[in-house]
């Protein structure tokens, strides 16, 4: 009996293969115009697993894995690290696979693909120049995002370029490296260092520009007993005009501005599960010290790997990896911190980019 069981369970796949084969990936919905929160889902780092998802704001629905279902369900790829709009086209820098894929912001069809070593953020500085960063190399690699050809690169003093921003015609570089610290400024025209500005910590991660031109700059990294500092420097005269260090054990990053670029917004990240130095933090440019207070607290066994501010509601946008085991989710709250509402994502949600 056992034996007719299992014949009759090897030829029920047979007689099945035609007419259960699975079904094409359906496409993700056609553009409609409306304004879209982009959502970078990295995956787990090896498994080729990241994603790309969708929200609308307007309609309160969110559509994942997209890219997958624009090109039959073929995978991005490993550890999708950050994103970038480029007219109608959006680049997405996939680290853990050497690339930038390129794909129609309309309806997300792959149009091409950049081979860069470790990518992990972007910056156009001109119609046919953009900078990509580099995990482990000491270099930011220059492509042409017409041609979608790498056509140089600009050597560092140490590997690991991170954050960059264009500030009045000049580009500036952190360098995530233990021995750095300093912040490049790269002359965009000659693709040169023109100086190294001192920062107040080292391992530079992130850099970004306030109301006023001033430059931040967030840097540590507590996991090599470098302490997170930031930074607030002249970019015209180089100085410093003001600088933080972080209680140590504080692992900060993510920083994002409001819509009036004068409050700091950043996460601190406690991955053992504790609460001390987890959750979203807000800070204005002109605070003589930093918050002590959570302005929206991580729960216990929870921290947080996405942060932006709605340039258009102020609304503050928060991913939740949920440890990279399971879909994560986007929670969005209130100017005051109260939670509006939750959605779920991709595996890891950790980049946001709003359309427009």
């Amino acid at each position: 009996m056992m034996r007719k069981y299992l014949l009759l369970l090897a030829l029920l796949p047979m007689a099945a293969c035609v007419k259960d084969k699975p079904a094409d990936p359906a496409p993700p919905p056609p553009s409609t115009g409306a304004r879209r929160l982009l959502i970078a889902d990295e995956g787990s780092f090896g498994n080729g697993n990241a994603s790309l998802s969708f929200f609308e704001p307007g309609t309160g629905t969110v559509f994942n894995n997209v890219y997958s279902q624009a090109n039959g369900g073929q995978p991005l790829g490993d550890v999708l690290q950050s994103m970038l709009i480029d007219g109608d086209r959006l680049f997405l820098a996939v680290n853990n696979s050497d690339k930038v894929a390129v794909v129609s912001l309309s309806d997300f069809k792959l149009q091409g693909t950049i081979t860069v070593p470790k990518p992990r953020y972007m910056l156009k500085v001109s119609e046919d120049k953009m900078y990509v960063s580099c995990l482990y190399a000491p270099t930011v690699s220059i492509v042409n995002p017409k041609t979608l050809q790498v056509t140089g690169s600009i050597a560092i003093d140490h590997p690991n370029s991170e954050g960059m921003a264009l500030v009045n015609g000049k580009v500036y570089v952190c360098n995530w490296d233990t021995a750095s610290r300093h912040l490049y400024e790269i002359d965009p025209v000659a693709d040169t260092i023109t100086r190294r500005i001192p920062i107040a910590g080292a391992a530079g991660q992130q850099v970004l520009s306030d109301k006023n031109g001033k430059l931040w700059v967030l840097a540590g990294n507590v996991y090599k007993q470098k302490v997170a500092t930031l930074t607030c420097i002249d970019p015209v005269s180089g100085a410093t005009l003001k600088s933080f260090t972080f209680p140590a054990g504080a692992d900060v990053l993510k920083p994002c501005w409001n819509p009036g670029r004068d409050t700091l917004y950043f996460l601190g990240v406690n991955y053992n599960g504790g609460t001390a130095y987890n959750g979203v933090y807000r800070m204005s440019i002109d605070a003589p010290a930093l918050p002590t207070d959570l302005f929206i607290p991580a729960k216990p066994l929870q921290y947080f790997w996405a942060l932006l501010v709605d340039p258009a509601t102020n609304r503050i946008y928060v991913g939740d990896p949920k440890g990279f085991i399971q879909q994560g989710n986007i929670s969005i709250y209130q100017t005051d911190g109260s939670l509006l509402q939750s959605f779920t994502t991709g595996l890891g949600p950790g980049f946001l980019l709003f359309d427009r």
